[in-house]
């Protein structure tokens, strides 16, 4: 099973399901998805989904799945991380109005260029990041460190070293 998870707030992240039920349509997507798709509008035609979840939901979704599909909220994916699942960031934009700003393009890029996550920027990447998932060629690595201060670090590290 995949799931898909975007968080709560009051932005929508259509362009993301309307590429999830192409890519079921098409039949790159070969297994259930089960999506939280919180205050999108898109309702999606070819999986099950939910507005809203409570954590104990959220956190039964994650320990289910094979893969987690997350918007590009750290919290969500350390959730996916730590319970040793494949993760792919998609990136909610500003210019989609997806987002207040584009702190997501950060958060994905430290986390793929320690090869934790396959970050995906634009919807016409995800269908490579699905199939390398299929065929276990994502070249990432299991997240090993628990200590929860150690992922603010990564950021903030990535951040200094990339974008000051």
């Amino acid at each position: 099973m995949i799931f898909v998870c975007v968080g709560s707030r009051n932005y929508p992240f259509n362009r993301l399901f309307v590429k999830l039920d192409e890519l079921c349509e098409k039949g790159i997507i070969k297994e259930d998805i089960f999506a939280q798709i919180g205050t999108s509008t898109y309702i999606p035609k070819h999986f099950k989904y939910k507005d809203f979840l409570s954590q104990d939901e959220f956190q039964d979704l994650v320990n289910k799945s094979n893969l987690v599909i997350s918007h590009g909220a750290s919290g969500s994916i350390m959730k996916a991380l730590n319970a040793g699942k494949e993760v792919i960031a998609v990136t909610r934009l500003e210019k989609y109005g997806e987002h207040i700003n584009d702190h997501q393009i950060q958060n994905n890029e430290a986390f793929a260029s320690n090869n934790y996550v396959q970050a995906v920027y634009e919807m016409d990447e995800l269908d490579n990041a699905i199939e390398s998932y299929y065929n276990k060629t994502t070249g990432t690595i299991p997240w090993e460190n628990k200590n929860p201060m150690s992922i603010i670090n990564l950021i903030d590290e990535f951040i200094q070293n990339n974008w000051l």
